[in-house]
C-alpha cells in the first residue's frame, strides 16, 4: 500500500472514531507517523470533513427512521400495559421538550446573528 492509500486509509479510520494506536497497529506504521499527518492541517481538515459528512448521513439515517419510531411510540402510548404507555409519553414528552429547546435556541441564534450583521453594515 502506497503512502498515499495509507493517509486515505488513516483519514477514514480516524473520521470513523478509531484510535491512532489501533491504525497504526493494523496498517503496520508507526503511531508517530500518524502523529505527524494529524499535525499537517490540510490533512486534520480533510479528517474533520469526513467525519462531519459520517455525523450528517448518520444523521439523515435517524430522520429517515423518526416517522417509524413517533408511529411506534403512538402506538405504545395506546398499549394495554399501563407501563409501555407511561414509557411511550414519557419519551415523546421529552423528545417535545428537547425539540422545542432547539427550536428555540435556533430562534436566538439567528436574531443575534442578525443583529450582529445589521451592527457591521451600520459600523
Amino acid at each position: 500500500m502506497s503512502q498515499h492509500q495509507h493517509r486515505a486509509t488513516v483519514a477514514v479510520s480516524l473520521a470513523g472514531g478509531a484510535r491512532p494506536q489501533d491504525i497504526a497497529r493494523e496498517l503496520g506504521i508507526s503511531p508517530r507517523t500518524i502523529r505527524r499527518w494529524l499535525a499537517d492541517p490540510d490533512f486534520a481538515a480533510e479528517v474533520r470533513s469526513m467525519r462531519m459528512d459520517m455525523l450528517n448521513a448518520a444523521v439523515g439515517e435517524l430522520t429517515a427512521g423518526a416517522t417509524e419510531a413517533v408511529a411506534a411510540l403512538r402506538r405504545a402510548l395506546s398499549d394495554d400495559d399501563g407501563r409501555n404507555s407511561v414509557q411511550a409519553a414519557r419519551v415523546m414528552l421529552e423528545f417535545v421538550l428537547a425539540m422545542r429547546e432547539s427550536l428555540d435556541h435556533d430562534q436566538r441564534i439567528a436574531a443575534l446573528e442578525s443583529a450582529a450583521a445589521e451592527r457591521m453594515a451600520g459600523a
